[in-house]
């Protein structure tokens, strides 16, 4: 595995790249990819932060793992490659981007036009097996992404974290509320979703107004 992450990044996370869990981490996914099927493609593991760069960081989104399906991780958090079905979850984000910002729904399920803009979309775990969620999970990928909500906590001020679920929400630790701003809700997935966990949430209307208020541009939601 090639740590090809973006130079304003790698000013801040050199130090995890020298660890010895991140070695062990890089043969792990090194030997997975060797011998099976994983996703993203080998080069799209840190499009995360290629496509936002440290600089222009002003929200971050946490997600678990990539999706294991066909063709459908790109390396950022709910998101998938063009001309790819939409998942559940991502089917109920863009409803609720239809109430809350009045959107059209979109044709393409990839976002990478929101991390290009400055949006993190950051999964914990960062590769997976084919058909196997969870399988890169607890080989160390926690700990390295666990330690970027730290830098971004501590270097950055006044970034919006949206933590959606259980899972999420449990990041709220690495956070100090102080220095940033922080929206939680259910998860988009149906269970909770259809619980009324999800909708009408309107995180994305109140990100671009925390952002104003900022001074900060606000972000484009709009995916054609």
């Amino acid at each position: 595995m090639n740590v090809s992450i973006d130079s304003s990044w790698k000013t801040h996370l050199s130090k995890e790249f020298e660890k010895s869990y991140f070695s062990e981490l890089v043969d792990f996914v090194k030997k997975e990819y060797s011998v099976n099927t994983c996703y993203p493609k080998g080069s799209e593991i840190f499009n995360a932060f290629n496509h936002c760069k440290f600089n222009d960081l002003k929200v971050v989104i946490i997600g678990q793992d990539p999706y294991h399906g066909p063709n459908q991780a790109n390396g950022l958090c709910f998101s998938v490659n063009d001309d790819i079905s939409h998942p559940p979850s991502l089917i109920n984000i863009f409803k609720e981007l239809q109430t809350d910002i009045n959107m059209t729904y979109p044709n393409s399920g990839n976002l990478m036009p929101w991390a290009d803009q400055g949006v993190l979309l950051l999964n914990a775990t960062l590769t997976v097996r084919a058909h196997e969620a969870g399988s890169h999970q607890k080989k160390g990928w926690e700990i390295f992404t666990d330690e970027v909500i730290k830098v971004v906590n501590e270097q950055k001020e006044d970034v919006v974290f949206l933590l959606w679920g259980g899972f999420a929400k449990r990041k709220v630790k690495l956070i100090d509320q102080r220095r940033h701003h922080i929206l939680t809700s259910g998860h988009p997935s149906p269970l909770s979703a259809n619980r009324g966990y999800w909708f009408g949430n309107k995180h994305f209307s109140k990100t671009n107004i925390l952002l104003k208020s900022l001074g900060k541009n606000e972000i484009d939601w709009v995916i054609d």
